[in-house]
């Protein structure tokens, strides 16, 4: 597009936050309590979060890249970079979020028939389906293509029997998708499928996982003689993993964006630092400095990678490193808030919050996604080509 059509868009689009982003959606909340996940169960906290999903949702902008015909707003890569920076210019809350959204998205809109594209794409986009992942299992976490729960050819659908666990928020999702081993005789790589699985049916059960922080984001998620129709899989039969291997990079991308943001509270670090105490010494300032620097340099090697991808280069194994990155600088993050609160920062429902239970919960963040050691495993064998 060219220059002033470019600009065209950023003045409708400005003229269109202003009238319909509610002035309590404009506070950047992103921590548990700020966040719109969607699922037939949501309940919204208020009346303007709903409605500031339903008027995005509408105009396609919780999926602002998506296709228009499957719930997005078909922009392109220049005009997703000028929404971003306008909703940010207001302090937007994102409308939505999800694993739908950030993962199987992705997966379905390059491995999906049009078909599925039609029949799953348009709900995760409104948030009316809650989606989780179903990779992990006891005894396949860095060894994921290990996995172990089965599916059986019933004729017209599959007999699907195991267990996965880490999934996060099955305790509250609506459907999963599941690497299941579909082929016990392939090598392990080739023998697996990508199911999509209503969570409702008989024979699914989850069970949640209590974390040190307090809070249960993690599941345990059993399957016992669950059916799962045959036109329920996602690509080839016994090709899943590389539909696994491609989601994977969205879902390292995505964590890794996710350390590239704020604090949570929609405010920079330094402000939020600076709140707690009334003069930072000198090593603390340093190192908040440090951090908001490498917030700054992971948020535009991200936009690079994007840009990347429009030009039809992905991430792929770089999306490791980003990984990798976005999880020390987040645990950065919070260590450096949990210095500045001092003895207040312990309180678990004190004055600060719970800024105990985030620094813990981030203790997680070296493991789930794929763990710190693994993802350098990866960075040094195949982005720096270094010998095993």
């Amino acid at each position: 597009m060219s220059e002033a059509s470019l600009e065209g868009f950023r003045a409708d689009l400005r003229a269109w936050l202003e009238e319909n982003c509610p002035p309590q959606m404009r506070d950047g909340l992103m921590t548990e309590e700020g966040i719109c996940w969607g699922g037939k169960d949501w309940v919204f906290t208020s009346a303007a979060q709903r409605d500031w999903l339903e008027r995005c949702a509408a105009k396609g902008y919780t999926v602002p890249t998506w296709p228009v015909e499957y719930g997005g707003a078909g922009l392109s890569r220049d005009q997703e970079k000028i929404f971003h920076q306008e909703m940010a210019r207001i302090n937007a809350r994102s409308p939505l979020q999800s694993f739908g959204i950030w993962m199987l998205g992705p997966a379905l809109l390059h491995f999906g028939t049009h078909e599925q594209k039609l029949h799953y794409l348009p709900p995760i986009a409104r948030g009316e389906v809650r989606w989780c992942q179903g990779y992990s299992e006891p005894g396949a976490g860095s060894d994921l293509a290990n996995v172990q729960t089965k599916g059986e050819d019933r004729g017209d659908y599959w007999l699907v029997n195991g267990q996965k666990i880490w999934t996060s928020y099955a305790d509250k999702a609506d459907w999963i998708f599941a690497l299941v081993r579909t082929d016990r005789e392939a090598p392990k790589h080739k023998g697996i499928s990508f199911l999509l699985i209503d969570m409702a049916q008989d024979g699914v059960e989850t069970r949640p996982i209590k974390m040190i922080s307090g809070i249960s984001p993690f599941c345990e998620t059993f399957f016992t003689d669950a059916t799962v129709p045959k036109d329920q899989i996602v690509g080839e039969v016994n090709r899943g993993w590389d539909v696994a291997k491609y989601l994977l990079t969205h879902e390292r991308e995505m964590i890794s964006g996710g350390a590239a943001g704020l604090t949570g509270t929609g405010r920079a670090l330094g402000a939020v630092l600076s709140e707690t105490m009334e003069e930072l010494d000198a090593t603390l300032r340093a190192d908040a400095m440090r951090c908001e620097i490498d917030t700054l340099a992971i948020g535009l090697t991200l936009e690079r990678y994007k840009d990347q991808a429009e030009a039809g280069q992905g991430a792929g194994d770089a999306s490791a490193m980003l990984k990798y990155m976005g999880t020390e600088l987040n645990k950065r993050r919070h260590e450096l808030l949990m210095t500045a609160g001092g003895s207040d920062a312990l309180e678990w429902d004190g004055p600060l919050g719970n800024r105990a239970g985030d620094w813990l919960r981030t203790k997680a963040n070296s493991i789930e996604g794929g763990t710190s050691e693994v993802m350098l495993s990866i960075v040094s064998r195949r982005v720096l080509g270094l010998p095993g």
